[in-house]
């Protein structure tokens, strides 16, 4: 059995199959192919942080494939009144047949793997993002950006730690530029250093976002103010002064380069309004393929129990 905790999980091999089987299952999709891979399985989804796409693409992935998603809020279970994480683990993995959890820490999704009966996939933790990443180079890929060097400015987050997973196992080229005191994590950095060197990836790290930028092949941000950290707005709009993605910034990649967003979007901080939409498209291209990408994780997992 495995678990989707974080891409490092796996190899690039895996990862490229679960992007065959979305792409396969995107397909069959959008000819109104539904076929029920998952039949009767049920889905239990374990939400500590909200999210608009996390819950409609998994619900609706869950179903499409012949099975059924439920909804589990920290308000709807023991969990939110100090049941403890391996229990809630022993009970809901007897019950259903897969669980994802989007949650703060990352230790706790580890826990509940380790005393779960069947596959947990990693919604979003403070840590990483791994089902987001396979989703945008299941993008690259269709944009024929697969081997593309990718430039990556904002904080040093989940998200760009899971960049970081993505390239060190991939192989291609990834800049990061973060703002002096919100670099990413030394310890998930060395290890992505560490894998860069069998797959000859190459990782850069540095605070001038111009420099990250140039001549890249895919620009990518995130928000600067992630669920929970609202209180710091104003300290960090002014940390992240010149990391806004406008028409100048775009201008330093090359001409064809397209721009990613996970979502949601803040105008006028990490990106501006002209850049969004103009590449609204990719962006939103992007967003669907949640769905997809999702599926083909759930199948992938439940053909290697």
């Amino acid at each position: 059995m495995r678990h989707f905790l974080t891409l490092s999980d796996f190899t690039r091999d895996e990862l490229l199959e679960m992007i065959d089987l979305a792409q396969k299952i995107k397909a069959q999709t959008k000819t109104r192919h539904f076929v029920p891979y998952l039949e009767r399985q049920t889905l239990g989804m374990i939400f500590e942080k909200s999210s608009t796409r996390t819950r409609v693409s998994f619900e609706t992935g869950i179903y499409q494939l012949g099975g059924m998603g439920l909804f589990l809020s920290s308000n709807d279970l023991q969990l939110g009144r100090g049941e403890p994480m391996r229990d809630t683990a022993r009970v809901i993995s007897r019950m259903v047949d897969m669980v994802m959890i989007r949650t703060f820490e990352h230790s706790k999704i580890e826990e509940f793997a380790r005393y779960s009966r069947v596959p947990v996939i990693n919604g979003l933790t403070n840590s990483f993002h791994p089902v987001q990443l396979l989703t945008d180079y299941m993008t690259m890929v269709e944009y024929g950006k697969s081997e593309a060097i990718v430039g990556y400015i904002g904080d040093g987050n989940n998200m760009a730690h899971s960049w970081l997973m993505l390239a060190s196992i991939m192989g291609f080229e990834l800049r990061i530029a973060t703002p002096k005191g919100y670099e990413c994590n030394e310890t998930i950095v060395a290890q992505a250093q560490e894998m860069a060197k069998q797959s000859g990836a190459k990782l850069s790290f540095g605070d001038d976002p111009k420099e990250a930028l140039d001549g890249v092949d895919v620009v990518t941000t995130d928000t600067w103010i992630s669920m929970g950290q609202e209180s710091e707005k104003e300290t960090k709009v002014k940390a992240f002064e010149g990391y806004l993605v406008d028409d100048e910034m775009m201008a330093l990649a090359k001409e064809d380069a397209i721009f990613l967003h996970c979502l949601p979007a803040y105008r006028g901080y990490e990106v501006s309004e002209s850049i969004f939409e103009k590449y609204a498209d990719v962006i939103f291209d992007e967003a669907e393929n949640r769905l997809h990408t999702q599926k083909g994780i759930m199948v992938w997992l439940d053909s290697h129990r």
